[in-house]
């Protein structure tokens, strides 16, 4: 396990409300309590995002999701767990089991297991994340903790200091209903 003292207290931090970023995939990305109203709102005036937009929840391990998945079609699921942890974020309906405030104007949200170890051990500690890419809405998304601190000077409860994983992309977004590619990676 990656276990030490700054994740759990970068973990803290989230469990008390705080937005921090961190290294995930392929850039740095922002997070916080998807379950706080008052972090997620914060964090999209952080970015200049429109809530309507939607969020990207990543989590450690797909048992973090049952409570969305637990009643989807079995090739659905299938689906799913064949292809996480990896670099593959899925468009799953929510049927109302997120708030607003994550999953924008969509029936469904995007969802991602991770298999970046840094942030895999962050969720054992937090459960599911929201994971947006760090940067101001329009500009490139930031690939060094330095970008992130030119960014986001002062704005920020935390920084989970970290190397990037291997992959020069974003993950792939697919619509797990129809299997459209939304974002190729």
């Amino acid at each position: 396990m990656y276990s030490n003292w700054r994740t759990q207290r970068m973990a803290q931090v989230v469990r008390d409300g705080g937005v921090i970023a961190y290294p995930t995939e392929a850039v740095w990305g922002l997070g916080c309590d998807p379950w706080s109203a008052d972090a997620v709102y914060r964090l999209l005036a952080i970015k200049a995002r429109p809530v309507e937009k939607g969020m990207i929840v990543v989590a450690g391990d797909i048992r973090q999701f049952d409570f969305l998945l637990e009643d989807l079609p079995e090739a659905w699921q299938d689906k799913l767990a064949n292809s996480w942890p990896g670099p593959n974020t899925w468009l799953v309906p929510h049927q109302g089991r997120l708030p607003e405030w994550v999953t924008g104007e969509h029936e469904t949200v995007a969802l991602r297991v991770t298999d970046h170890p840094l942030v895999r051990e962050l969720c054992r500690f937090t459960g599911p994340l929201i994971s947006t890419s760090a940067n101001p809405a329009g500009r490139p998304a930031a690939r060094s903790r330095l970008r992130v601190e030119q960014y986001f000077r002062g704005e920020l409860d935390g920084v989970l200091g970290g190397a990037l994983g291997g992959r020069r992309n974003p993950s792939l977004i697919r619509d797990l209903r129809t299997g459209e590619t939304v974002r190729p990676s």
